[in-house]
């Protein structure tokens, strides 16, 4: 299951390189985070901000990050690595969620901290984990099923879109952390 899964990775990398969203790692999937950054080189240099901006897909979610403050911290050093929802999954959420998210600016920066975790972890790493501990405090849940990688319930769909300060994986729901 693990090698189709990793094969069905490097399909949808190799999508996203030739569709000019990011490159894909080349790396085994025995690589330690360190050599990760080196192995996703980044195309043009731009940072988190600047690749969702310019995927064109993440309208949404840039303007909640302006919104919430967090331009900054998505642009600095890093590494990061985002789960970013597209803009299919925010309209997926009730508007009522997303005015009251808009309304309540400590709960705005919660969510969509939820979708950041620290250090650059590419696909092949991600898919060894059970859970990875978020800039928001919690932990969100992973789980591979049927060669399909899910973050928190939502399905990952493109990886390794490869910034200057970290990684991309987009998927197709917005986190909601409990509580």
């Amino acid at each position: 299951m693990k090698k189709a899964f990793a094969t069905t990775l490097a399909g949808i990398a190799l999508v996203a390189t030739v569709a000019g969203c990011g490159s894909s790692s080349s790396s085994s999937t025995t690589a330690p985070a360190a050599t990760s950054s080196s192995a996703a080189a980044p195309m043009g240099g731009s940072d988190i901000v600047q690749t969702a901006v310019a995927a064109g897909e993440f309208k949404t979610l840039v303007s909640l990050v302006k919104q919430a403050g967090l331009v900054g911290a998505l642009s600095g050093p890093g590494p990061l690595t985002v789960f970013a929802p597209t803009d299919a999954a925010f309209a997926a959420v009730p508007k009522a969620t997303l005015a009251e998210l808009g309304k309540n600016p400590a709960k705005l920066k919660a969510v969509l901290l939820y979708h950041v975790v620290k250090g650059d972890v590419t696909a092949a790493q991600v898919t060894k984990l059970r859970s990875a501990k978020t800039l928001e405090g919690g932990s969100v849940p992973i789980r591979v099923t049927s060669g399909k990688v899910y973050v928190g319930g939502a399905q990952v769909t493109k990886t390794n879109v490869a910034t200057s300060n970290g990684v991309i994986h987009v998927i197709n729901r917005v986190l909601i952390p409990a509580g």
